[in-house]
């Protein structure tokens, strides 16, 4: 017997069940952010919660009472913590009167990192899933399937949605033998002005820490976060992620935390957060207590690639946006999604729009 359950957490199916769907579309690996684990911290905390504007309605196909395949879907009233900006198109709505808000969304909240969405081993039950989520999201106004894999964008294309293409930069390991080898495939204006960057903040008397784990004690993710509410504060808006948050990630995924900290005689600094897995690492949050000039090229970007490169790992990807992470060795790489629109008029023109963009 095959049945549709909508939950609010990701509580209501066991950890270790979600885990396995999560890993199972071929050629996805284990993505810590699809995580039980990862999902549960956001919730748990209130960093997703109908109160933040993330209404969570978790969907589950269940076969003989074991699920099968799994969405994390959230009913939005907004569209902040998303990355994939569709702000013009809630401007148009409200222009001709119409209500955007509340809105469909299968995403990794405030997480822009492609991976899988729709959990399931069997391409039946994924085209199910999504099938199930589009009858759902006829009570709001859109569905938007964000940072999909490819194997959850076919099934996308086949059932009539809208794709988007957007452009990150990730930096990948081409066997570099250590952080001089990965300069030396570049020009020589770019190696050199590399080399004056991270000596300009070796000579501010930088140091670095780098935190895997357990090493990463309480004190350091007060600290942290105090470096992360700064990067919000500098920019005049609230920070999405709490301190509780990235405690329980600590407790939960100890051993995909890695925390870069960095140090002068007066004590730490600034300090960045990268969450890795088996081939990436993956550049998520950072700030910085005091100035000092290229500090956040060194820390975010240069201090992660030749951790990389001593690791062994394939993969950087150095977060959303950012032209500038051209110059430092990071190189364009699509990111996709998925979008259906409930009223006729405007599917055309956003369909028109996404094909000129």
């Amino acid at each position: 017997m095959t049945r549709l359950r909508i939950v609010d957490s990701p509580a209501d199916i066991a950890a270790a069940r979600w885990d396995t769907l999560a890993a199972g579309n071929s050629g996805t690996g284990s993505n810590p952010f699809m995580s039980h684990a990862f999902l549960s911290a956001l919730i748990e905390t209130g960093c997703a919660s109908p109160r933040s504007g993330w209404t969570a309605r978790f969907l589950l196909i269940e076969r003989d009472g074991e699920a099968v395949a799994a969405m994390p879907l959230f009913v939005k009233t907004h569209s902040f913590g998303e990355y994939v900006f569709d702000w013009s198109w809630a401007d148009a709505y409200a222009k001709h009167g119409l209500a955007y808000y509340p809105k469909s969304l299968c995403a990794v909240p405030f997480t822009p990192v492609e991976g899988p969405r729709l959990l399931a081993r069997e391409r039946g039950d994924r085209d199910a899933l999504l099938a199930a989520a589009l009858e759902l999201a006829r009570e709001t106004s859109s569905f938007h399937l964000l940072f999909a894999g490819e194997e959850d964008m076919d099934v996308a294309r086949e059932q009539g949605l809208l794709t988007r293409r957007s452009v990150q930069f990730h930096w990948r390991n081409e066997g570099y033998a250590d952080f001089a080898s990965f300069l030396g495939r570049m020009s020589h204006a770019r190696r050199k002005n590399i080399k004056q960057e991270r000596r300009r903040v070796r000579e501010s008397g930088v140091t670095f820490r780098r935190l895997r784990g357990r090493e990463i004690e309480p004190a350091h993710w007060e600290f942290f976060h105090r470096c992360y509410r700064s990067t919000y504060a500098a920019h005049g808006s609230s920070p999405y992620l709490s301190l509780r948050f990235f405690q329980q990630l600590g407790a939960t995924l100890p051993d995909n935390m890695l925390l870069f900290l960095a140090e002068r005689e007066s004590g730490p600094i600034a300090a960045s957060l990268c969450i890795a897995d088996e081939r990436r690492l993956y550049g998520r949050h950072w700030g910085a207590l005091q100035h000092v000039p290229l500090l956040h090229f060194e820390c975010c970007y240069y201090q992660p690639i030749e951790y990389a490169i001593e690791q062994g790992l394939q993969v950087f990807e150095g977060g959303a946006q950012g032209e500038h992470k051209i110059f430092r060795g990071l190189l364009p790489v699509e990111t996709h999604s998925a979008h259906w629109l409930a009223h006729p008029g405007f599917a055309r023109a956003i369909g028109e729009h996404l094909s000129r963009e």
